[in-house]
């Protein structure tokens, strides 16, 4: 399936903001119609639903959701406001499909992070590197996560509330089973892991590279593993494996 021809006019001036400083910042840029995407008649639906995407994340993480209008997004596309529709009959659905993948992009990295060592000090590492990464991703969609305007609409404070919880579940199930401790236990430790990584990450971003991020990394996940190491690890998963 495929979108019929775009069409609309052009030369509206919007805000919208890069990344300078290694990722660490915003800079205003002022865009003009001229420099927007040169308007395609014809795309395959999931290649035009992708550039819809990227355009959106561009003028909400720029602009906020309230601020943000449709026009400007279907202009920042190279496409009419029928062409959008089409895909998004609003702006909040938009706006979710953003939110989807942003939260999706953030529990599978702590998800990777925790799979890829059994060393449990390298997975607090890890863990606390997947937050630093996602936050300065050039993109800026950790905002949409982190930082939103609409926390006040339901269906956004609940994925947002994903973010959190899935993280913290798939933390909280390594520590029980390193430790046996109780469910209810672990989940606020890795709550409270979570949330250190998380805030750490975004007052780091806004320091504006005060600290290198490897530094950064390494001064959160070594006050995350010098407490969590605290809780000794069951007997039967220190003994040498059979045989």
């Amino acid at each position: 399936m495929t979108d019929p021809p775009g069409g609309g006019s052009g030369g509206r001036r919007h805000g919208d903001k890069r990344w300078s400083g290694a990722g660490r910042r915003y800079d205003a840029v002022v865009t003009t119609g001229a420099a927007e995407r040169p308007r395609n008649s014809r795309m395959p639906r999931s290649a035009r639903r992708a550039q819809l995407l990227e355009s959106a994340l561009d003028v909400f993480v720029a602009n906020g959701y309230h601020a943000a209008a449709m026009d400007d997004i279907a202009e920042r596309a190279g496409v009419s406001k029928p062409v959008l529709y089409q895909h998004f009959p609003s702006k909040l659905d938009l706006y979710l499909a953003l939110l989807d993948a942003a939260c999706d992009q953030v529990v599978d990295g702590v998800r990777r992070a925790l799979a890829s060592t059994d060393v449990n000090k390298e997975r607090v590492a890890g863990t606390t590197q997947a937050f630093y990464a996602y936050v300065a991703d050039a993109g800026g969609a950790f905002r949409l996560v982190f930082e939103s305007d609409l926390r006040s609409e339901a269906a956004v404070r609940e994925r947002v509330d994903r973010v959190t919880e899935a993280c913290a579940e798939a933390i909280a199930e390594v520590i029980s089973d390193d430790t046996g401790l109780p469910a209810e236990t672990s989940r606020l430790l890795a709550v409270a892991l979570v949330g250190m990584s998380q805030v750490s990450a975004r007052f780091w971003l806004s320091s504006e590279g005060e600290l290198p991020q490897e530094r950064a990394i390494e001064l959160i996940s070594t006050l995350a593993w010098r407490g969590i190491r605290g809780f000794p690890e069951r007997s039967d998963r220190r003994l040498p494996p059979p045989g």
